[in-house]
């Protein structure tokens, strides 16, 4: 049994996803101890709950120690079977973040898998549905993943209730270097339960930012009303990307310039990935030796990521400063 200190390095729900979503593909059984020490409400919330059940229903795995609180599980996985299957995480729980823990598994399935899943679409402290739509699928496409998310309905914070639909194949993996390349501006601002201008004002402030740096955008806009209130932004261009969910008493505008400004950040460098799409790449390249990018910097959770990572897998990360930029590399 492999055993993984929750605490290392960012301590947060990454190092679980990532180890149960190791484990399933190895096929090798995990003890996750300490998990989320020190952070505010140690231990399982919700969402990590729900994928961790959606995780080891994919490969008749047996869980001990799963609720709600809990600081330590065991994770023992059998053949991942694929299939199709309906989850909700009961909250706004990111809905990205729990692909994230299910996704690398789907790929070794031995049939395809079909996710319905209701939960948050556009939430803090995560990528947004249509982050992992544009940016996140773009770069694993470009190593034979293959993946279709279908946003039916949007969730904000704090009710939920999005629906989100994901259909993912079987894949082959193959190695990967990522490089700069040109690409098309893109970028949805939405809300629901709330005045269309709100979206309008998000998308505007964001397309005049980008325009004075010298990216011309084309930001579509989306207005409903469903059970959940509120509204985002997501910006793309090619392997890099910026998304920001609106939060009572913040401006529209400040919204959407923000969300500009994180992406012009990441488009003044000469790399190929931004720096959260750089942790969410890290499982895949060990599976697909030989793969390398560059990125603006590393992070503490890509850092996280390839300490996991290696725990499992019979890789060594090399990491290496270049002008301006960090090339991340598994020979």
């Amino acid at each position: 049994m492999i055993t993984i200190d929750g605490s290392y390095g960012e301590g947060g729900g990454q190092i679980v996803r990532s180890a149960v979503a190791l484990s399933a593909v190895t096929g090798e059984e995990v003890c996750i101890e300490n998990i989320r020490r020190g952070r505010r409400g140690s231990g399982l919330h919700p969402q990590h709950v729900k994928a961790i059940q959606a995780t080891a229903l994919l490969c008749d795995a047996e869980v001990t120690g799963l609720s709600i609180g809990s600081t330590a599980i065991t994770f023992s996985p059998l053949e991942i079977k694929g299939g199709s299957c309906h989850i909700n995480i009961g909250t706004a729980g990111s809905i990205a973040l729990l692909l994230q823990c299910i996704m690398p598994a789907s790929a070794f399935a031995k049939k395809g898998t079909e996710l319905t899943i209701t939960g948050g679409t556009d939430v803090l402290w995560a990528p947004s549905v249509d982050y992992l739509k544009n940016v996140t699928i773009r770069a694993l496409e470009m190593l034979g993943y293959d993946c279709a998310i279908q946003i039916i309905k949007r969730g904000y914070y704090p009710k939920g209730q999005g629906h989100v639909v994901a259909k993912i194949t079987p894949s082959h993996l193959r190695p990967f270097n990522l490089t700069p390349y040109n690409c098309k501006m893109q970028g949805i601002s939405h809300c629901s339960g709330l005045p269309e201008h709100v979206a309008q004002r998000q998308a505007d402030a964001a397309g005049e930012l980008l325009r004075e740096a010298g990216y011309p955008c084309n930001i579509a806009i989306a207005h409903s009303d469903d059970f959940s209130t509120g509204s985002g932004i997501t910006l793309s261009c090619g392997l890099k990307g910026s998304c920001m969910p609106g939060k009572r008493g913040l401006p529209a505008e400040k919204l959407g310039r923000t969300a500009a400004h994180h992406l012009i950040e990441e488009l003044s460098s000469n790399t190929a990935v931004d720096i959260h799409l750089a942790d969410q790449l890290i499982p895949y390249m060990g599976f697909a030796k030989g793969s390398s990018f560059t990125t603006r910097k590393i992070t503490e959770h890509t850092r996280t990521n390839i300490w996991v990572t290696e725990q499992f897998l019979d890789v060594k990360f090399n990491i290496e400063k270049e002008k301006g930029m960090v090339r991340i590399s598994v020979p």
